[in-house]
């Protein structure tokens, strides 16, 4: 694999010289001046990439995004794709990188899986600085007063250490006031969502003053702005708001900008990359976080509300091997078409959550060397039944060759639908607990709904301070549409229980935290980690 320099890449996807900013020979930020010359471009058309439910079988959802853009392009199209930075949690956790696989990758992939151009490094700065200024604002007894045990904003790292998930700050003599706190994950922060919803420097100065820290003794909520640390944040993160471009490994345009979790946050990259992308491409692909349960969800009820845009199809991603995991199989790589049909019950729920929004999907078939000629039969027979265009993908062993028939029905089906109005789940002006219950019920299938009394106080208090018409942004588990990770495949007559409901009123969001969700994971016991290292000569090793 050759890269190209990035100046190159630039010119292909329609930028000159003066937007971007060079980040070395293969790595560039692009300029928000940009958003205005493309103010009155033609757009082009959104590809939604998603996915059925999570299994460690995996689906290789990143992968058939790649595989498919370099695929459009392959036949002649403009293609250019987004994704979400990596978390170095994850990196170091269990995935070991994000960049694709194969022979569908993006590119730098060990400066894009590390410190890439510094956006998280920003992002957490950003945030810790807010947290100095709390704890200053508390230590000189400056106004408003915020009562200590009523600060709501945590500290970050972007790393899985579940040993600073609850700690206790201002410990000794002169440290300021003692008082319990925490950390969350990078991807988990705030700051990060507000990035990636963020229009311009303007909506991003506005949304970081809005941000709520704590509270005052008679539960008055105090902002950033109102402890002056809003502009100073702002200048942190000026070059962070600015997309990242970079390559495929067939020297195609990506951007990869910001990265929120799909289970602990909104699950998607910038909306400054999506509408650079937009006019810029033919046909613009972007992945969302997990299954249309979490990350397209919100793209559709929170992202495509900000941005003013629209999906014209999706591919939802899936593996026999993923199917047959929900299905129940014990061993995902011996033929068991028994499994792929039960499990087939996982794929139909994504397929028709689709279709909810109003948005036609196709269907990805990431292909194995263990999938038998049966179980595709077997497949084939029940996406045909569910009237849906499917196609068998091969892009990690054979690039955008094994794509050609995803990217010919992609097409067909984004060019059939040119002017989609999303079905939103609720309704902005809906009380909170309202859109919870739509999300829980017509999202997840859910039965019931049930609000611990922290979660009921919360109500209150965000019909208190004006927050009642916030979009709501769930956080769950990834591994099962319901809020227990052991219910696989299309669990029915389950009842979702609410714990709290954070509120990110910067994001314009609140959060409510369903079942053991947390916003800071922890390694496992054998974590990628084990195998990254850098040899004698300078190279990484490990990642992918």
């Amino acid at each position: 694999m050759e890269l190209k320099p990035i100046i190159e890449i630039a010119k292909m996807a329609g930028l000159e010289e003066n937007d971007i900013e060079l980040y070395g020979k293969y790595m560039a930020k692009v300029s928000l001046d940009v958003l205005k010359r493309l103010e009155k471009k033609k757009k082009g058309k959104m590809i939604l990439v998603t996915a059925l439910t999570p299994t460690p079988a995996g689906e290789g959802k990143t992968t058939t995004s790649i595989g498919l853009t370099m695929a459009i392009n392959k036949i002649g199209k403009k293609s250019i794709l987004a994704l979400r930075e990596p978390s170095l949690g994850p990196v170091f956790g269990i995935k070991g990188g994000a960049t694709g696989g194969g022979k569908s990758t993006v590119q730098p992939m060990e400066e894009i899986n590390l410190h890439f151009t510094g956006d998280f490094h920003a992002i957490s700065s950003a945030h810790n600085l807010l947290s100095a200024m709390i704890n200053n604002h508390i230590y000189y007894n400056l106004k408003p007063e915020i009562d200590p045990k009523k600060v709501v904003w945590r500290r970050t790292i972007d790393m899985n250490d579940r040993a600073l998930r609850q700690i206790i700050v201002g410990i000794g003599k002169g440290n300021g006031v003692m008082y319990e706190d925490g950390f969350d994950i990078v991807p988990a922060s705030e700051i990060m969502a507000i990035m990636a919803l963020s229009l311009d420097y303007k909506d991003m100065k506005s949304r970081l003053e809005k941000i709520i820290v704590g509270f005052t003794r008679d539960r008055t909520p105090v902002y950033a702005k109102d402890i002056k640390a809003s502009g100073a944040m702002a200048a942190l993160l000026r070059n962070a708001l600015k997309p990242n471009l970079v390559q495929t490994s067939e020297n195609t345009p990506v951007f990869v900008h910001i990265g929120p979790f799909g289970n602990i946050a909104h699950g998607t990259n910038s909306i400054v990359a999506d509408k650079i992308g937009l006019g810029l491409s033919d046909y613009f692909v972007v992945e969302t976080g997990f299954g249309s349960d979490l990350g397209a969800e919100k793209f559709f009820d929170i992202v495509t509300r900000i941005g003013n845009f629209a999906p014209n199809a999706a591919v939802v991603v899936a593996s026999l091997r993923a199917i047959k995991h929900h299905g129940g199989a014990k061993d995902v790589t011996i033929e068991d078409v028994d499994s792929v049909r039960r499990g087939f019950e996982n794929l139909r729920f994504h397929i028709n959550n689709v279709r909810k929004f109003g948005v036609e999907p196709v269907v990805a078939i990431n292909r194995f060397k263990s999938d038998t000629n049966a179980e595709i039969r077997a497949l084939e027979e029940m996406l045909e039944n569910e009237k849906v265009e499917w196609a068998l993908s091969e892009v990690f062993e054979k690039g955008s060759e094994g794509g050609i028939e995803l990217a010919e029905k992609v097409i067909k089906v984004a060019d059939s639908h040119p002017d989609v109005k999303i079905n939103y789940v609720y309704e902005i002006n809906d009380p909170v607990q309202v859109k919870i219950e739509k999300i829980a019920r017509n999202v997840y299938g859910a039965k019931e709904v049930v609000f611990t009394k922290d979660a009921l106080d919360d109500l209150k208090l965000i019909k208190k301070i004006g927050m009642d018409n916030a979009f709501v942004c769930m956080a769950k588990t990834q591994a099962s549409i319901s809020d227990d990770p052991k219910a696989l495949n299309a669990p029915k007559d389950f009842t979702v229980t609410v714990r709290e409901i954070r509120i990110s009123s910067g994001s314009g969001f609140v959060v409510p935290i369903l079942g053991e969700i947390m916003t800071m994971p922890g390694l496992s016991k054998e974590p990628a980690a084990y195998n990254i290292d850098l040899t004698d000569d300078g190279k990484i090793v490990g990642l992918f």
